[in-house]
């Protein structure tokens, strides 16, 4: 544990205002997302079903699409921004390695996808370290604890 307070505490020290940005848009870009997957979700379901989990496909759909939903405004906002990035990488995982795995990782039709993908997962990791920064919400709850 205390190695982890040494990380946040880094971070915390070592954290640039631009990178608040980057986190605002990948939050908005998981949010876009999210509303694409319940605008479409038979593609989703086609995709996940692909997969032959069985019964677990339709419990999956829901989760990606919550999890693009919520995580996606949370992480936009600055709000319990490694909680919600927690939930975003098992999802991201499964688009790197599983989808794109499936339709080949070379073939020139899927390859951007595959590289927004592992983009995304990425800037997951490093938000997961850097954490929310100086434009968020949990900064301004830091500062005003009685507001």
């Amino acid at each position: 544990m205390d190695t982890l307070h040494k990380i946040e505490h880094w971070a915390d020290t070592h954290h640039p205002r631009w990178i608040d940005f980057v986190r605002i848009a990948l939050g908005l870009f998981i949010l876009y997302k999210g509303i694409l997957f319940i605008s479409n979700t038979d593609a989703l379901l086609s995709l996940i079903h692909e997969m032959d989990l069985g019964f677990f496909h339709m419990a999956l759909a829901h989760y990606v699409a919550f999890a693009h939903l919520v995580g996606g405004i949370l992480i936009a906002m600055g709000l319990l921004t490694r909680f919600a990035i927690i939930f975003q990488i098992p999802i991201l995982l499964g688009a790197v390695f599983f989808v794109n795995i499936d339709q080949g990782f070379l073939s020139v039709s899927n390859n951007l996808e595959f590289e927004i993908s592992l983009s995304v997962l990425i800037l997951l990791i490093v938000f997961l370290i850097y954490g929310s920064g100086k434009f968020s919400v949990d900064e301004f709850m830091k500062k005003h604890p009685h507001w």
